[in-house]
This record gives structure tokens, C-alpha cells and sequence, in this order.
């Protein structure tokens, strides 16, 4: 990632002001932390939501996954949600096209019974998305849950990842995993 760029530097700015948290946390990995990344509260902010679209889709670019290597993104609801509109609007504007979509944690019982929502990615080239990760837990659900429908998962990228594991598990599961935020960068 381009450490210059002036959008992913706002984008720091913006999280360190509306998401972090300080004071002892337990994550949903379990494990407790003395600050909390509540992600929400900047994917869905007016400012940085459009931010967070462009500067992934510029690290996911930089690193070889561009909109002629991809053809959606999405991850496990509700973290991923928010990430993978903002990059649909992004490449919107600029005339790409990215799909996106959900990962439910379960199938609905109801209606078409699907887990994975939104346009069709069986045999489509997919990037797996989360707002913050700790152990990889839920990218690597998604991961599974794409693969099942037919989907090809070619990496997994996050806004921010914590520095607790996330991205070994991940690359141990066959995919590459790319992190726009470091933790390290909004302490």
C-alpha cells in the first residue's frame, strides 16, 4: 500500500477518531484487548465509508486482484456488508464492475433457503472481505461457505487486522490476505 496516499491517511484519521475504542474488551475471538475497533461506526459513515471503498480497491489493485481479476467481493454479515457496498460504489465510479455480497451465518429457512446473497458467484472469482480481524474466524467462514456454492475465493482482504493471527491462519487455508489498516496505525 502507498503509504502517501492521501485518501488511505484520511481514512487512518477518520478511524482512530470515530472507531477506536479504548479501555479492556472481549473480542468475539475471546480474547480481551485493552481497545476496541468498533468498524461500524466508520463503514458506515458518511466520510469514510466512500474512503474505505476507494483505498481497498486501490490495495486490492496494487496487489494484483484489480476488477479484470475479480469479479465480486462480499464476506460474513455483518462486518463485511458495509465493506463490500463501498467497493461496489467505488469501482462504480470508476466505471468498473465489482458485485457484492452476503455471507449469512445460516441458511434462511424460508424463501430461496440461500446463505450466500446477491448475484450468482458460482464460478466467479471472489474476494473475501471483513471489517477487522483477530484470528480470521469469519473470513475463513465465508472463505468455506463461497467455496461451497462454486464460488473461486482468490484472497481476503480487511480494512484493519489487529496483528493477532488473522493473516497466518489465512494464508495457511490456500488464500492470500491483504490488510488496508494496520492496528499499529490507529494506536
Amino acid at each position: 500500500m502507498k503509504n502517501n496516499d492521501p485518501q488511505r491517511q484520511r481514512l487512518i484519521e477518520l478511524v482512530r477518531e470515530l472507531a477506536v475504542i479504548e479501555g479492556e474488551v472481549t473480542l468475539a475471538s475471546g480474547l480481551v484487548s485493552d481497545h476496541y475497533v468498533d468498524m461500524r461506526r466508520a463503514t458506515l459513515h458518511h466520510e469514510a465509508a466512500p474512503l474505505i471503498g476507494h483505498v481497498m480497491l486501490d490495495m486490492l489493485e496494487e496487489s494484483g486482484f484489480g476488477p479484470d481479476e475479480i469479479d465480486a467481493v462480499g464476506g460474513l454479515t455483518m462486518g463485511a456488508d458495509p465493506v463490500a457496498a463501498a467497493i461496489l460504489h467505488a469501482a462504480a465510479s470508476r466505471g468498473l464492475a465489482v458485485d457484492a455480497f452476503v455471507v449469512r451465518k445460516a441458511a434462511k429457512g424460508h424463501g430461496m433457503q440461500r446463505r450466500v446473497e446477491g448475484p450468482e458467484i458460482a464460478g466467479r472469482r471472489v474476494v473475501i472481505l471483513e471489517d477487522t480481524s483477530t484470528t480470521g474466524g469469519s473470513p475463513l467462514e465465508a472463505l468455506e461457505a463461497a467455496r461451497e456454492v462454486g464460488a473461486e475465493p482468490v484472497a481476503v482482504a480487511v480494512v484493519v487486522d489487529r496483528n493477532t493471527g488473522a493473516k497466518e491462519r489465512i494464508e495457511a487455508a490456500g488464500v492470500p490476505y491483504f490488510a488496508a489498516l494496520s492496528i499499529d496505525e490507529l494506536r
